[in-house]
């Protein structure tokens, strides 16, 4: 599995692409669509028509990898759709991937200490 740290660059595809591409296809989909490297290795979220399926497109420096889920009996929360991609942080996606709606996710501020000691 994709473990997302937090350098990680997610690009996710706003509007629903055919289901039926494959990595290659989906890699050509992202530089047309998208007009981003699909081998720069930013992992690229996918979504179907129907909000229960999600793909994801990442090359790890020794080939293209694609993940695919189906969520059972529910539907992941996606962001409006339209034309273009939208960035995503890995703890958003990670939210997303598990079903959970990622928009809830907010980071917390970390504080710049005053003093050293």
């Amino acid at each position: 599995m994709i473990a997302p740290g937090a350098d990680l660059k997610i690009y996710v595809a706003t509007r629903p692409v055919d289901f039926r591409r494959g990595m290659d296809g989906l890699a050509l989909a992202v530089q047309e669509m998208l007009g981003l490297d699909p081998y720069c290795g930013a992992a690229f979220v996918f979504r179907a028509k129907r909000a229960d399926r999600i793909k994801i497109l990442v090359w790890d420096r020794t080939g293209l990898v694609l993940v695919h889920k189906r969520l059972e009996g529910s539907k992941f929360v996606w962001p409006q759709v339209r034309d273009g991609v939208m960035r995503m942080s890995p703890v958003m996606f990670a939210a997303l991937f598990e079903g959970l709606d990622w928009r809830l996710v907010r980071p917390e501020r970390a504080r710049r200490p005053q003093l050293a000691g």
